[in-house]
Formats: structure tokens, sequence, C-alpha cells
């Protein structure tokens, strides 16, 4: 589970909450083809738990790109990130935005990605409409494709706007996770990593790229894993080969995607029918420790995996304690909880008696904790 922080919310999240949404009324696992507002519009409002947003960046190339070798480099030439002018791209951006927020639940967030051409005024227009930014992510490519012109420095990154749905809104973000997954550090806001390419990249028939800007999967992991919980709905308004709905399903999320371009709907769908969701104790992932269920020692106690007359003792046997029926401790004059006991001995302001005590087990001193850990996987269970 992660931490549900608190954050401050514009007045229009303090509005009336939306009526429970079921998910069987969600057309979960599909992908709504046609226009992406037409389709976000039969969508229930407050439905969604996370929007991974990957629109049109509108790039503005203009005329053939080659490389020093006179080869053709597959840029982004699609007429879906063609506008006729800013204000039209514009028109089309509030209006997916204003969707994305009504989908969303109150304590749901909106990740958005794109480029210098676009997230500016992205950025800009999701303030405009009440949604409070969170972190602005740099994603750095290894692997960039470099300035073959040499006129500019190399585009060697991408931003990620991540934002809950107002100033006081609650949100999702599995920190502890995220230390986890970056070997105890905790995570910055640059994240290092290669472009989609090799066996990930996607083909169609003809051996092309089957979507010019198919974002790696350990992007999407990354995302879902730091700020959504297995079962939760995650949307995707611009589904393209569908790496969101494919990690979805890996990790334990529901998705719903929506595409317009057909060719892209039908490597999506091979795709994600090949994906296999990871077993349930895999998704599992590491909670910060005030997310942890709290337990009452007397529970343990109650429990019968620590008994009423056990002996306990601190790591370095220099205190002992006996364990009483109703999870108090008793040692000499001293009674109370397995924490004042642990502090009253030592002289010390406060202390965690789950780590202070331990049981002789087989021989080894182990800490009270484990058996903590052992009626939380009973209760879980």
């Amino acid at each position: 589970m992660g931490e549900v922080l608190k954050v401050r919310a514009a007045p229009a999240a303090r509005a009336k909450a939306a009526p429970r949404v079921d998910k069987k009324d969600l057309p979960l696992g599909q992908i709504l083809e046609g226009d992406c507002i037409a389709a976000m519009r039969s969508l229930p409002t407050a439905s969604v738990d996370l929007v991974f947003a990957d629109p049109p960046y509108n790039l503005q190339l203009g005329g053939d790109l080659n490389r020093p070798d006179g080869s053709h480099v597959d840029a982004v030439t699609d007429h879906w990130d063609q506008f006729d002018s800013f204000a039209a791209y514009d028109r089309f951006t509030r209006e997916w935005l204003v969707e994305a927020r009504r989908v969303l639940k109150p304590d749901g967030a909106i990740w958005v990605i794109g480029s210098y051409h676009n997230i500016y005024r992205v950025g800009a227009m999701m303030q405009d409409l009440g949604f409070w930014l969170l972190n602005d992510i740099v994603w750095r490519k290894t692997n960039p494709m470099p300035n073959f012109r040499g006129t500019r420095f190399t585009n060697a990154h991408e931003t990620l706007l991540w934002a809950s749905q107002g100033e006081k809104a609650k949100y999702h973000f599995n920190y502890r996770a995220m230390k986890t997954l970056n070997d105890e550090l905790q995570m910055r806001s640059d994240w290092v990593l290669p472009i989609c390419s090799g066996g990930e990249r996607l083909k169609d028939e003809a051996g092309h790229k089957a979507h010019p800007t198919q974002k790696p999967e350990a992007l999407l992991y990354r995302v879902l894993l730091a700020t959504t919980e297995a079962g939760d709905v995650v949307l995707d308004p611009f589904f393209g080969t569908g790496t969101t709905g494919a990690v979805a399903k890996r990790l334990g999320r529901e998705w719903i995607g929506c595409e317009r371009e057909e060719s892209y709907i039908k490597v999506a769908k091979a795709r994600i029918a090949k994906e296999l969701p990871l077993d349930e104790s895999a998704v599992t992932t590491m909670r910060a420790a005030r997310d942890a269920p709290r337990v009452a020692f007397g529970a343990v106690v109650e429990a019968g995996l620590i008994p009423p007359g056990t002996v306990l003792s601190d790591k370095k046997r220099r205190w002992q304690a006996t364990v009483r029926a109703d999870g108090s401790l008793a040692s000499g004059a001293l009674s109370g909880s397995i924490h004042a006991v642990g502090k009253d001995l030592q002289g010390a302001p406060s202390c965690n008696g789950w780590t202070f005590w331990h049981i002789e087990q087989d021989g080894e001193l182990k800490p009270i904790d484990s058996a903590r850990q052992l009626y939380l996987l009973a209760v879980e269970d």
C-alpha cells in the first residue's frame, strides 16, 4: 500500500463528491475507439484513479529529416500530431483535460508527458483548470536521437507533469516502494531510462515501427507503481500501441484506453493479450511505516503467537520482562506496555518495543516484531 499524502486543494476540489461508481459499470480492459474526448465523455464522473496522458506534442516539424549519410529519419509526421495553429492545439488540449478532470476521483491524479514543444502550454492549462502540480519529472534518455543537423543541442529528455485534483486534494504516492526500487535512496525527479528499442519496439506487418513515439515499459512501470495500487483504474486517453494497458495488466491494475487509429488498436490488442499478470504476492510492494496497519501487542498475545508467561529480553539480555495475559509486561516493580517498560528500563525518552524486545526461538533471539509480521500475514490472508 502507498502512503496517502495530503496537499492543499482548489475550491473546485471541495465540491460535493460524486456518487461512488461500481467498477462493473466501467469498460475495464477495453479500448474505446474514436476521438478521445468523446470517449471520455462516455465515462462516469469520478470513476478513475489515475490518468496517464501521452498527447500529441504538436512538433511543428517541417520537411524531411535525413542523417549525415543521407538515410531518412523516421520522425513524427503523422496527421494526429498536426494542428493548424497553437490556438487549435490549445482548444484540443483544454477539452481533453476538462474531461480528464471530470472522470478522476477526488483523490485521483494525472500524469502528462511532453516535450518542450507542448509541455509548457499543457502545464499552464492544467493549473488554470485547478490541477495542482506535484512534480515535474525529467525523463533523461540514455540513448536519445542525435541532432543530425548540428544546429541545436540534442533533445535528450522529455518532461512528465504529475498533478493532483487540487491544492488540498489527497493523492497516492508509494514513497517506500520508490525508495526500495532505487536501492534504498529517495527517488529523485530525474529518471534515467532508455528509449523504447530492441525487442520491446513493436513493428507492423511490414517491419516498420508500429508507433513513432512508443514509450518504454519501464517508464510506465515506475509511474503506476509509484502512484496507484493493485485494482486501481488507470485511463490512457492516447492509448497508442498499449504500453499503459500492458504494464497495468502486469501490475494488477485495471485499465481503459482511448484510441482512434485502427492500426494502433490492432497492435495494442495483440500485445496486451500476450501480457501475463504478475502473481499477487509479486505485486505487493514495500509499505511506509505510517501505512502499516496498527497492531496492538495484546492482539499478538491473544492470537497465541507470544503466549502469556513468555519471558522477553533485550538483544544483549540486560533486561527481562514477562508477558501478561492482557499484553502488558512485568519487569520487577515495573509494568506497562512493551514500549513503556522498555523506555523506563533504559531511562530513555522513548522506546520502540517491537524492536527492543526479543523472544528466544531455536536458541536464537528474534525481535517480537517477527511475531507481528506473522500476525499481519494471517490477517491479510
